[in-house]
């Protein structure tokens, strides 16, 4: 076991690699009551064609890593929820574009509860009755979601931007695609993306690291894999242009909601390279639309934007967006007010004193979510599948200048590479 101490966080994370190549993680806090576990595989609904290797290349149906997520709880002697019930423990599990977490928290019975989170994720058990009792439940989320505004903008925004890469597909697929899911596509897609090497297990809270890993040692050593290859993910070309310009859904809504957003032309960034351009984004679109700005001010008192107007950058290295906007009664007037001032921000440049405060405060809302065993967890995850390291992000915010910032503003907001996605109330 290797322990990584970080002496600017005070924080000391312990690491090994079980035989089978299990990532295995433990961040001991020393006074927390609750312990929070995330059993996590790099594996997402991205992932629709890929080859393992050794292996035929595999093309699955979409939406097929939510429908694995889903089946993964039903135990032949019954629900595991109810078993981490039984124990104390509250569970989850969620699917991205790009992994799926399942996970619990609790103040008690960590080493039983442990032992359930690792032990149900790695007994699968399908059958051709429980894939198609999950068609129905599914399908009515998809149903639900896509009479959801938010969601519809959100995704049409996605879709706008993106004409071939799989980010663009809603992650829990269409009802015509989870239709033709059998338990032979989940068996291959468990067997591909399940394999220990590519999963990672996080735990922090008031644990033993020692005592935890041992835990695990033993759990793991009554187990047998096959070492398998790599997994090599199939992406057809994107093009560098948006798919569209602008995509207008109708929904019975009380106002009009606008997102729009930039597309990356860059892709291909990792580790550190990736790290440093995602927070210098976030940095920016916070300069540029963050609650305190001026433009969001005059917005706000033009009655143009409401409290739900926000924004986001999501990055992986196949993809990378942004997505900005809320509930407006006007879009276009919305659209063409941004675009006058971020054209003058472009040629101004943001102020020195702007952006301090600005990375400052991105500076502390990272010291914050290092308090929260949920946060750390769901961050230090995705950041490890990219590359990068959650506990090394404070010293990236300290090397990132106004020059950089005002760099990342000229680069990212392209207006070619903008594409809009409005829901609007039936005609």
């Amino acid at each position: 076991m290797q322990s990584i101490h970080y002496d600017n966080l005070q924080e000391t994370l312990y690491y090994e690699a079980m035989d089978n190549g299990l990532h295995v993680y433990v961040l001991p806090k020393p006074g927390f009551q609750k312990t929070y576990a995330t059993f996590a595989t790099k594996y997402g609904s991205v992932d629709n064609h890929f080859r393992v290797e050794g292996q035929n290349e595999v093309r699955v149906p979409d939406g097929i890593a939510h429908f694995l997520e889903h089946k993964m709880f039903e135990e032949p002697e019954g629900d595991i929820f109810a078993k981490f019930a039984s124990s104390g423990a509250s569970a989850n599990a969620f699917t991205s574009f790009d992994q799926t977490v399942y996970l619990f928290s609790a103040t008690e019975n960590i080493k039983d509860n442990l032992e359930t989170l690792i032990d149900f994720v790695q007994n699968p058990y399908f059958t051709d009755q429980n894939v198609e009792k999950e068609k129905g439940i599914i399908g009515q989320e998809i149903n639900m979601y896509q009479d959801n505004p938010d969601w519809r903008a959100y995704f049409g925004l996605i879709e706008a931007l993106y004409k071939e890469h799989p980010v663009r597909i809603d992650i829990a697929g269409t009802v015509e695609s989870i239709g033709t899911i059998t338990k032979e596509d989940l068996y291959t897609c468990y067997n591909a993306f399940y394999h220990p090497s590519n999963m990672l297990l996080f735990v922090v809270g008031g644990v033993d690291p020692e005592e935890t890993m041992e835990w695990v040692r033993s759990n793991q050593a009554r187990k047998s894999y096959e070492k398998q290859g790599s997994i090599e993910r199939l992406f057809e070309p994107e093009p560098q242009e948006v798919a569209q310009k602008r995509k207008e859904s109708r929904l019975a809504v009380s106002l009009p909601k606008c997102l729009f957003g930039f597309k990356e032309k860059q892709v291909g960034l990792t580790g550190e390279e990736q790290l440093k351009r995602d927070l210098t984004t976030k940095i920016m679109l916070d300069l540029l639309f963050g609650s305190s700005t001026e433009l969001y001010q005059k917005l706000y008192d033009e009655d143009l934007i409401s409290d739900s107007f926000g924004h986001e950058y999501n990055s992986s290295p196949q993809y990378a967006f942004s997505a900005v906007g809320g509930d407006t009664k006007d879009p276009d007037l919305l659209l063409s007010r941004i675009r006058e001032e971020v054209d003058r921000l472009k040629s101004a440049g943001f102020q020195a004193a702007d952006f301090e405060r600005a990375r400052k405060k991105k500076m502390g809302g990272y010291l914050r979510m290092l308090n929260s065993p949920e946060n750390i967890a769901h961050e230090f995850t995705r950041y490890q599948f990219r590359g990068a390291d959650l506990f090394k992000v404070l010293p990236v915010y300290e090397s990132i200048t106004l020059e950089d910032v005002n760099q990342r503003l000229a680069e990212h907001v392209d207006w070619e590479q903008m594409a809009v996605s409005v829901v609007l109330s039936p005609a």
